[in-house]
């Protein structure tokens, strides 16, 4: 205040007020305060000579959440988590594609049987017939599928847990985690099923005798075999995400939680993620496994070059299985890629997830500080 009144436009016009802005300063000045106190809110404390004539700072300006809304607040959380959870889920499936493809491909058939030399030998011919953009052949569909379903269901599971009070106020509950990270499966899988279909077809098809594009794959389907087929594997999708989701969710939180307890930070580094990531995919493949055989096969059964097998239901696809391959060769075939291509890409997806929700919500509150 003395610095101002050392020069002499700024001097002038203070002395011109008189004794009446004076008063009404101090009045202001007394009213701010004892509003402030009445509230309870954080305001700077100052000495009474630096309190002349100074109107008190806003409880907003010391603390910049305090001006935004619980429902923006909300709403900041759940774009945080689609954004996170579509990277996450992009990153994760992009790096196993290859792998995906060939496990799809022994899944569906009854003729060949599933090893390692054989997973091989199809990626050579793969590309050595196709090239090697042929190894990512239906990414582009997985990624329509995947990047809304990953957003979807890390999101859903953000509220899932919310609303089913999952650990709150420190609460051990394992039964409820569980619940909720199958349901946020359930959630993601009902409203992007279509596109996990069209993913699997463009996966056993080759380019010239299959689907070149996304939408000829919709097309196609919707002419020849009808609307219905988009939907054909359904149940046994939601009954083995059950397992699969509810596993892969509990199993990662419940060793966060454990980590927490021992180590003291509820923050694990990115390399600890991964391998609480890759513990959560393994569990969860193994868990739901048989229903993914029995999904594959009434997705792509109109383009299964097997013998023109038939898989109207799911009890009847299973009964199938179960007589001409038994449970080993049968329900588990490719099981061993699975724990292989899972752990990778279900670490990727949990650790990527919370990196860039971390990053993310450091950065909607460092803007909120600027404004």
């Amino acid at each position: 205040m003395s610095r101002l009144l050392e020069k002499p436009n700024i001097a002038m016009s203070i002395k011109s007020t008189g004794s009446q802005l004076s008063s009404t300063m101090a009045t202001a000045s007394a009213t701010l305060s004892s509003d402030l106190e009445d509230a309870d809110t954080p305001r700077t404390q100052l000495s009474p000579s630096e309190t002349s004539g100074v109107v008190p700072v806003p409880a907003t300006t010391l603390n910049p959440n305090a001006s935004v809304t619980p429902m923006r607040q909300k709403i900041d959380q759940v774009v945080i988590s689609l954004i996170s959870g579509a990277a996450a889920g992009a990153l994760a499936k992009t790096v196993i594609a290859p792998l995906d493809r060939t496990k799809i491909n022994f899944q569906i058939r009854n003729d060949v049987p599933f090893s390692f030399r054989a997973s091989l030998r199809y990626l050579q011919n793969t590309y050595a017939n196709e090239g090697v953009l042929a190894l990512w052949r239906g990414n582009s569909a997985t990624m329509a599928r995947i990047v809304p379903y990953a957003a979807i269901q890390f999101t859903a599971h953000e509220q899932w847990r919310r609303i089913l009070h999952v650990d709150k106020d420190g609460s051990n509950t394992k039964g409820r985690r569980f619940l909720a990270g199958s349901l946020a499966g359930i959630t993601s899988q009902s409203l992007t099923y279509p596109l996990d279909l069209a993913r699997a077809r463009m996966a056993v098809t080759d380019r010239y005798t299959g689907y070149r594009t996304l939408r000829q794959v919709f097309t196609k389907i919707w002419v020849e075999e009808g609307p219905r087929t988009l939907f054909r594997g359904y149940w046994a999708t939601v009954l083995g995400v059950i397992p699969y989701a509810g596993t892969s969710f509990f199993t990662y939180e419940t060793l966060k939680r454990e980590y927490y307890e021992m180590v003291g930070n509820n923050k694990p580094n990115t390399l600890v993620s991964l391998v609480f990531g890759a513990a959560a995919g393994a569990a969860g493949q193994t868990a739901s496994y048989p229903l993914d055989i029995v999904r594959r096969r009434m997705q792509t059964m109109r383009v299964n070059t097997a013998g023109g097998d038939r898989y109207p239901t799911v009890l009847e696809t299973l009964v199938k299985i179960y007589r001409e391959e038994g449970i080993k060769n049968g329900f588990y075939k490719g099981l061993s890629m699975n724990w292989i291509k899972g752990p990778i890409a279900v670490g990727i997806s949990f650790s990527t997830y919370d990196l860039i929700k971390a990053w993310l919500t450091e950065l909607a509150n460092l803007r909120r500080i600027e404004k």
